[in-house]
């Protein structure tokens, strides 16, 4: 799922404390005229169009994990479509600005660079002039908070739904307990006010449980959901294919039950009855056909068999 928000793209000086932190991720030292330095809000504690905020406490810890990440294009994976690094993070609070909870406006800003090369002109003069300035951000988070009741939607889903009113209370998710930080990107389409921001869901069943308590028609997913939702399809394929050919076998078994039962029964007949069953009924029924051909059984001994029972005579005469 990608949420961006419209941030604050700043042009800024090369200081030598920031180089000192930029050549920390280069492997030749650049120098002040090689780097181009800016600034961008990647999310912060307002309720967004989504209906979901990060608390402060998850803000501050996400900071340290955007330290060192990558800026790209759009969430690509592909390494072309790198354009900067993050080298620096701090969590600011404006005193003039408030949420509309009422509570500080808080922000994560992060320090990015990017060496000033020919390809990265349009995009530097595209910062510049403010072209770019929309971003969004994936990461990882643990908790997932309901502000109505306080169950965790990771965990306990609530029937709660987000930008409904409650007792004059509109429902919203408080994003908490951050584990990870991928990445941040420019993006085209804004759908929060301020910055953007990608969750992480580490299991199908969670990332199912959100999607169908979206209410809204439409929901986009992050690559990483998609291809959570694509390694969870494929493993119902394989227990599906596994099925099927369990299924079958259990079919041929009873057909030959019912060969030895019922031998003027058509085989046709016999699975086009067992094809209808499921797993259970045939399991049971192939127990059934056992215990039957069992009692059934007749005992393959030669007419001319000698009979045990009976006491031998005339031992002398044989050969």
């Amino acid at each position: 799922m990608q949420k961006t928000l419209k941030s604050k793209t700043t042009d800024t000086g090369v200081t030598p404390e920031m180089l000192e932190k930029i050549n920390r991720y280069t492997q030749t030292p650049l120098q002040e005229d090689e780097v181009f330095v800016f600034s961008v809000v990647l999310c912060d504690n307002e309720v967004d169009r989504d209906f979901e905020r990060f608390s402060v406490d998850a803000l501050k810890k996400l900071a340290p994990l955007f330290e060192g990440k990558t800026a790209i294009k759009n969430h690509s994976m592909d390494s072309d479509d790198q354009s900067a690094r993050t080298f620096q993070t701090e969590v600011v609070t404006d005193p003039e600005k408030v949420t509309s909870l009422g509570e500080p406006y808080t922000y994560l800003k992060a320090y990015c660079y990017m060496p000033r090369l020919p390809k990265n002109e349009e995009l530097i003069a595209e910062i510049g002039a403010g072209i770019k300035k929309e971003v969004s951000v994936g990461c990882a988070v643990a908790s997932c908070i309901c502000s109505v009741c306080g169950a965790d939607a990771r965990k306990t889903p609530c029937k709660h739904r987000r930008g409904k009113s409650y007792n004059g209370q509109i429902c919203h998710f408080v994003l908490e307990n951050p584990t990870d930080a991928y990445e941040w990107s420019f993006v085209a389409v804004p759908a929060q006010k301020n910055a953007g921001v990608t969750k992480g869901f580490e299991d199908f069943g969670t990332l199912k449980t959100r999607l169908f308590s979206d209410e809204r028609e439409q929901v986009v997913l992050s690559k990483k959901e998609a291809q959570t939702i694509s390694d969870y399809l494929e493993s119902v394929r394989e227990d599906a294919e596994n099925g099927r050919a369990y299924h079958a076998q259990l079919c041929e078994t009873a057909v030959k039950g019912f060969a030895k039962v019922m031998p003027t029964l058509d085989n046709r007949v016999a699975e086009t009855l067992c094809r209808g069953l499921s797993v259970a009924d045939l399991k049971a029924l192939n127990k059934a056909l056992a215990a039957e051909n069992e009692k059934t059984a007749v005992s393959l001994r030669p007419f001319l068999a000698a009979d045990e029972t009976k006491t031998p005579q005339n031992e002398q005469f044989k050969f």
